[in-house]
């Protein structure tokens, strides 16, 4: 079977600056999948050239087998893309918006059904005949994800979606985008938010410089960041200096410290009490994927 994503030595460049340098990535029909990095790693790059707004130096990509330079129409009909800036037509409202959308890939009437759906499950019900203007920048959100998904495209990729949105707008995102992924979308995320990365997607790509440094599922990521997390709440707020080459971040009064094995606690507790420190809270925590992000990105 064709795969949702085909990506092949692909080297992108503006001027003397190397964003993308000889990326090789697939990513199957029906993944959710995550593509991680620190901000100027080159996901939005990637993203730009998956959507046909950029072209590779070199390379060559695909959308469900089709070419993005040199079968660009079919390409781009296969592919939504929720873009992290708030970028909206100011002259419609939400429900013209989407059908202008869809038209633009040919959808007539006969699309409005699966518009009221989605209007429906992002909670834009209320708001359908608001002019784009006038929406709060949560709603403006909800819109450009129902505008990426107008023409009901198998592949869609999220840039950053849940960047300043509220806990309750993030909820009902996240039920209709697995939903989506259940029916057999495809769905390829970039975010920040590292936990959601971890409960949503199957598998990971980090990339570091323009090139991918880690590649595989969510479990065996995590497997790499064996041990746990102390996180440590102390008073006075001042680290013994024998836990110092334990530390792994502090704020405030509140320190946490990487476990390669549970046994340390007892340890940590014990320097803790000679060097007269009170434990006003404590938490073990296991390894998370942002451990593993850390891990590889300071690499």
């Amino acid at each position: 079977m064709v795969p949702a994503i085909r990506i092949e030595q692909v080297h992108k460049s503006f001027g003397a600056l190397q964003a993308l340098k000889g990326i090789d990535l697939t990513i199957e029909r029906g993944e959710f999948f995550a593509l991680l990095g620190p901000n100027g790693a080159g996901k939005s790059t990637l993203i730009n050239l998956l959507a046909g707004l950029l072209r590779p130096t070199s390379g060559h990509l695909a959308v469900m087998g089709h070419d993005v330079v040199t079968d660009y129409r079919n390409a781009r009909r296969l592919l939504g893309v929720v873009p992290q800036e708030l970028v909206f037509d100011p002259f419609f409202n939400v429900r013209e918006m989407l059908r202008f959308q869809a038209g633009y890939f040919g959808l007539g009437r006969e699309n409005d059904v699966w518009i009221d759906e989605v209007i429906e499950s992002l909670g834009l019900a209320d708001k359908a005949y608001t002019n784009m203007r006038r929406l709060s920048g949560g709603m403006k959100r909800r819109a450009l994800i129902a505008q990426a998904l107008a023409h009901k495209p198998p592949v869609l990729v999220l840039d950053e979606p849940t960047a300043g949105v509220d806990v309750e707008l993030r909820q009902m995102l996240w039920e209709f985008i697995k939903r989506l992924n259940r029916e057999g979308h495809t769905i390829i995320l970039t975010t920040h938010y590292l936990e959601e990365a971890e409960t949503l997607c199957s598998r990971v790509a980090m990339l570091k410089q323009g090139e991918i440094v880690a590649l595989d599922s969510t479990e065996n990521l995590l497997d790499r960041a064996p041990g746990k997390n102390l996180r440590l709440k102390l008073a006075p707020a001042q680290l013994p200096q024998s836990l110092n080459h334990m530390l792994r971040g502090q704020d405030g009064d509140t320190f946490t410290l990487a476990l390669n094995e549970a046994a340390q606690v007892e340890f940590v507790l014990a320097e803790l009490r000679s060097a007269g420190n009170k434990v006003e809270d404590m938490q073990l925590i296991e390894a998370d994927l942002e451990d593993v992000f850390m891990e590889i990105v300071r690499a």
